[in-house]
């Protein structure tokens, strides 16, 4: 834990930047976008580019709110899980003690 919050404080805990696994399904889909990108491009002329352009740039957008999003809604599920597990008190099953 201590290493996590270190890494924390200085500044070393990038989730958004990641490599993906060669071969992997993710990088697969990522090589297909980028050869479906360039053969659209070459199909275009100059107007209907700069429209293609405009359509990934706002998907990147749109792609790094979404994935902000998610690791927030993801963090946030953790925290209360882990809240959960703290409460001693939320099932059938107690503790013996001597009163009971």
């Amino acid at each position: 834990m201590r290493k996590t919050l270190e890494d924390f404080y200085y500044g070393n805990l990038t989730p958004g930047e990641q490599t993906t696994t060669p071969g992997s399904e993710l990088q697969r889909a990522m090589v297909k976008v980028t050869q479906c990108e360039r053969q659209l491009t070459e199909l275009l002329n100059e107007g209907e580019q700069a429209i293609l352009n405009e359509l990934v740039s706002a998907q990147h957008i749109v792609d790094s709110i979404t994935a902000l999003e998610n690791f927030i809604l993801g963090f946030r599920l953790g925290v209360r899980m882990m809240a959960e597990c703290m409460d001693g008190n939320d099932g059938d099953i107690r503790e013996v003690t001597d009163h009971g």
